[in-house]
């Protein structure tokens, strides 16, 4: 938790430094994927190169507990390679992935552990009009957990969404 809280102080710092740019401008988008934290929605600081964001969303529902949410914050850059396009945005996120439980017998007592985990990753985004025009978005990402009981710590996403 102290990890997203830094990384959303280092975003919001950076955003807030770069704000006098002329060329910055605000954009909200709704989706699927690690850009949305699962179905969701963001809210960006874009320029003509790159999109910081903090997202808000469900990652999962269960009949026993209900829907898991939270959020998530990401760095998406096109000029990373000096390419003339800006359809094409390599990233970073931290974002909530999921909740578990594990039941265990210890001592003759059956004990419940629950634990709400995160993941972090790198995303690749293909943004049809570019990063900064209203557009639909397309992504894969490759992520890590900080699950404990899931066998499964690592994985990948695909993203669906809309900037507007």
């Amino acid at each position: 938790m102290k990890k997203l809280g830094l990384l959303v102080s280092l975003i919001s710092i950076s955003a807030g430094a770069n704000e006098l740019d002329a060329d910055k401008q605000y954009s909200v988008g709704v989706g699927i994927g690690p850009a949305y934290s699962g179905l969701g929605a963001n809210v960006a600081l874009v320029s003509r190169t790159d999109m910081k964001y903090l997202s808000a969303g469900c990652v999962e529902y269960s009949s026993n507990y209900g829907l898991t949410c939270g959020f998530g914050a990401g760095w998406i850059v096109t000029d990373l390679f000096n390419s003339n396009s800006n359809k094409h945005g390599l990233g970073v996120y931290v974002t909530k992935a999921g909740h578990e439980t594990n039941a265990r017998i210890e001592n003759g007592n059956l004990n419940v552990y629950e634990n709400e985990y995160y993941g972090a990753g790198v995303s690749y985004t293909y943004f049809m009009n570019g990063i900064d025009k209203p557009g639909f978005t397309f992504g894969v990402s490759a992520h890590a957990t900080n699950s404990d009981y899931d066998d499964s710590t690592s994985g990948v996403l695909l993203q669906v969404g809309y900037q507007f």
